[in-house]
């Protein structure tokens, strides 16, 4: 396969549970595109930090080198694990990060990918990042092969009912567990392609997080926290 082939590719994900995941993996043109989004604000944050720091001698010195670490290193750390796998940047371009079974990025998986950027920086300008994206066909850069996380496309991940327009993202009721989240995630994309009954059934069957509702809103209910698991927890605005 040659590395064209391997780019922007569909990641399908199989489960156990005969759960089945489609996730389009980002290519390093569109991650080097956020990664420029989230330089650009990061720079904009250092310099209110170094017109801020002027003002305050020895002092301002110390806290501008302090906070050039944070934003160096707990930035995308932060930002990924509080924003559904997305800094400013990466939203800004439709990317997510996701665990390699489709679930939420989680602290460690964060840590783990972010603190190895050193490595996949080297000799310069990521280049060991860019070579190891063109030897798998997940695109992933060293930190993500070590994390074992995904980069991919959240705009247009969602398989709506012609009409239906956007439903939104909605946070579930409660903690689920790994394998409820892949099986709700799963849900939300394929609703489009099953019969009303069956899209009844399954929404039935989830009746903790459906409790109260029936028929075409429990399915409603089941995308938008689906929605949610995967990033997208935008609702659509009027008009």
């Amino acid at each position: 396969m040659i590395a064209g082939d391997r780019l922007d590719t569909i990641f399908h994900i199989a489960t156990p549970e005969g759960c089945a995941i489609d996730l389009r993996v980002a290519g390093p043109v569109a991650r080097a595109r956020a990664w420029f989004l989230d330089f650009l604000v990061r720079l904009m944050i250092w310099l209110l930090l170094a017109i801020s720091a002027s003002m305050l001698g020895d002092f301002g010195f110390g806290l501008l080198l302090l906070g050039a670490f944070l934003l160096e290193w707990f930035y995308p750390i932060v930002f990924e694990v509080y924003g559904q796998g997305q800094t400013p940047g990466k939203r800004s371009c439709g990317l997510a990060v996701v665990h390699d079974d489709g679930r939420p990025i989680g602290w460690s998986a964060a840590f783990i990918r972010n603190t190895l950027r050193g490595i996949d920086f080297l000799p310069l300008l990521y280049a060991a990042g860019f070579v190891s994206s063109l030897m798998n066909a997940q695109g992933k850069r060293i930190g993500d092969l070590a994390a074992g996380t995904l980069v991919v496309h959240v705009a247009g991940v969602r398989r709506l009912p012609a009409g239906e327009g956007d439903v939104g993202g909605e946070a579930p009721p409660f903690a689920l567990t790994r394998d409820e989240q892949v099986a709700v995630i799963e849900f939300s994309q394929r609703v489009a392609a099953l019969t009303p009954e069956r899209a009844a059934e399954l929404a039935a069957a989830a009746g903790p997080l459906t409790a109260g509702l029936d028929g075409e809103a429990a399915q409603r209910r089941l995308q938008r926290i689906g929605n949610f698991l995967l990033g997208n927890r935008v609702l659509k605005g009027p008009g």
